[in-house]
């Protein structure tokens, strides 16, 4: 039965975590705000393997895109909001500006990264294609653009918008590791 967007979102939403961001971080009025990656698609796997929906979740993502005022300083007093909102949930919340990201993840990642135009250009970006999901925290919108087939099958292939062969090798053995089923595509293929 294939996994349509309401289950992905019921399955999300069972990691209480998840619903309490949802519900809170609108009032931070961060433009363009998602609740991206991990803490949703593990959700899924999560209940496929039979596991509680937060088992193994290591951070929460939230993506905005917010470009005028691309300084360190700007984010960190975003990070800092989102922290005093949220440290009652005992969860780390990584929170990052991805009108930024392009002026530090080349020197940590030593890999070139353009300059995006939105948050959802962010999403676009993860190692392993179907792990690309984000939900608007406005609107509640999910967005997925590769679908949400490969996730529910567990198929681990490399996104042809970011493509990064190492880094993908390192990301989709990681989650093999928690969630033996998956199946990782050779890169190339």
């Amino acid at each position: 039965m294939p996994l349509t967007e309401g289950a992905f979102i019921a399955d999300a939403l069972r990691n209480r975590v998840n619903a309490e961001l949802l519900a809170r971080l609108p009032a931070l009025g961060l433009p363009q705000c998602h609740l991206a990656a991990g803490c949703l698609f593990q959700a899924t796997w999560n209940r496929i393997s039979g596991r509680t929906a937060d088992w193994g979740v290591r951070d929460y993502d939230v993506f905005y895109f917010d470009d005028r005022d691309l300084s360190w300083e700007a984010e960190d007093e975003a990070i800092r909001r989102v922290q005093a909102l949220t440290s009652d949930l005992g969860v780390h919340v990584e929170l990052r500006n991805q009108a930024r990201v392009h002026l530090w993840y080349e020197q940590r990642f030593q890999a070139p990264y353009p300059r995006l135009a939105s948050a959802r250009d962010g999403i676009d970006r993860y190692l392993v294609a179907c792990t690309c999901v984000g939900i608007d925290v406005d609107s509640g919108e999910l967005y997925a653009p590769d679908g949400l087939d490969e996730l529910a099958r567990g198929v681990l292939r490399m996104n042809p918008r970011h493509p990064f062969p190492s880094r993908f090798a390192i990301k989709a053995q990681s989650y093999r590791e928690r969630w033996p089923w998956l199946t990782v595509v050779p890169v190339g293929d």
